[in-house]
């Protein structure tokens, strides 16, 4: 598969009826395709993949979903934004390799961080040797296998939201105050909830949520442990919302997952955003009721003031 085969899958999306926007442009300037299902009234969640290079795959999957959820028309109520491919430079870098670059001194820096090699398939970060997942001001750089120089997975930027696509995806989330959100991810079949700080009551009603998710997909749930500056880790600390990286294809595949394990990984997640989309509704619905019992019981304590009763 090319780079623009990949986004060809995307683009052709419209075909199906559904619309195409961008969140932003990568640093070379690509669009980051996104689409919207569903109603833009009530709550919103979004799904997004590709933050890592070589895990094209989720971006395979996420339009799948999309054509599925539309076609199907099971999204009754609230809406789903499906971000395909956040990191679109790493992806073009993986599929079509260093002289895909414009620039022939990045072509030598990025020869020179993968090893002197042509073989860039392992490859996560963008463009600037960052990795992505790992750039987010939450916890930054005290994550286990953080590095500090650039390099083709796990650097961390030389500060935090330093790059482009970082940005892009903390302002669009922003823009839409999501819900829920899910970050598409490869391999190991393992759903990742929690972070660090956060309350017991938010633990505990992550853990509830992403217990659903893993008897729908048959993933096991797993608490986050000794990682930071994510994404996922973003939306817990400053929305106080649920959030999972959900990591797709057998742990003993090879990176990047190709496509002919699309079927089996699609049949795991196809509704995974519809069932996380309608726990996020329930969610609320929980939440408008107490502050509605709450409101009530006040306004009944208030009564009994006035009258001294």
């Amino acid at each position: 598969m090319t780079y623009q085969e990949l986004v060809q899958k995307i683009v052709d999306l419209q075909k199906d009826g559904l619309e195409l926007f961008n969140i932003g442009k990568s640093t070379l300037g690509k669009n980051i395709l996104a689409t919207h299902i569903g109603s833009f009234d009530g709550v919103q969640i979004i799904i997004q993949g590709g933050l890592h290079a070589r895990e094209y795959i989720s971006t395979l999957l996420m339009v799948e979903q999309a054509r599925y959820l539309h076609i199907t028309g099971k999204v009754q109520n609230g809406g789903i934004y499906f971000i395909f491919l956040t990191n679109p430079d790493g992806a073009e870098i993986v599929l079509d390799g260093v002289d895909s670059v414009p620039c022939d001194i990045t072509k030598k820096y990025l020869t020179l961080a993968n090893n002197n090699s042509n073989d860039f398939s392992q490859y996560k970060a963008n463009i600037n040797l960052v990795d992505l997942n790992t750039n987010f001001d939450v916890d930054w750089g005290m994550g286990a296998q953080n590095v500090r120089c650039p390099n083709t997975q796990n650097f961390i930027g030389f500060y935090p939201n330093s790059e482009r696509e970082v940005n892009n995806l903390i302002d669009f989330t922003n823009r839409i105050k999501p819900k829920l959100t899910i970050s598409y991810h490869s391999k190991g079949e393992v759903i990742y909830y929690g972070f660090t700080q956060e309350s017991q009551n938010d633990l505990i009603r992550d853990k509830q949520i992403g217990e659903e998710l893993s008897k729908l997909t048959g993933y096991p749930l797993k608490q986050t442990e000794d990682s930071s500056g994510g994404y996922k880790d973003w939306c817990i600390r400053y929305l106080k919302i649920p959030s999972y990286t959900i990591e797709v294809g057998n742990e003993n595949l090879s990176h990047p997952i190709g496509e002919e394990y699309l079927p089996q990984i699609f049949e795991q997640n196809k509704d995974v955003p519809l069932v996380a989309l309608n726990l996020a509704i329930q969610y609320q619905n929980q939440i408008q009721k107490y502050k509605t019992n709450v409101n009530n019981n006040k306004k009944f304590i208030d009564i009994l003031n006035f009258f001294k009763i």
